[in-house]
């Protein structure tokens, strides 16, 4: 998957607080492709701070790089549902249900991250392979 949007999103707590070093500490495990650590430490981030989208967003990235498609899936669906326009987390929806078998959805929200975005080659890659697959299906 590739790195994480920059839109802007909402900073996690206040600089120097509890949640904002969770924040930071995960992101620093997730770079450094420590996966399954930097779940545990989100995972507290997002118990402590629910509606921070870049937590999520991080957490979301971390599960899918531990394989735990159906979790990002549903922590990139958080997101979008607080702002349907996050065309990453649209991507990251579309990638972790694309990895769960659920080829229609994906290729819809696959789709609507290219219509925001349509010079990504990433998005749009992602969605040819999933068209492909449910061609295949």
């Amino acid at each position: 998957m590739v790195q994480g949007s920059d839109h802007g999103q909402d900073s996690p707590g206040a600089p120097g607080g509890e949640v904002y070093d969770w924040y930071q500490r995960g992101l620093n495990l997730l770079e450094n492709g420590s996966h399954a650590a930097a779940i545990q430490v989100l995972e507290h981030a997002a118990a402590a701070e629910p509606s921070s989208r870049s937590v999520r967003e991080a957490l979301a990235r971390a599960q899918y790089g531990a394989k735990r498609y159906a979790e990002a899936a549903e922590n990139f669906r958080l997101i979008v549902e607080a702002d349907p326009a996050e065309d990453y987390a649209l991507f990251g929806l579309g990638l972790a249900l694309t990895r769960t078998g659920q080829i229609a959805e994906a290729v819809e929200h696959l789709a609507l991250a290219c219509a925001m975005c349509p010079d990504n080659k990433h998005y749009a890659t992602a969605l040819r392979h999933a068209r492909a697959r449910a061609r295949k299906g």
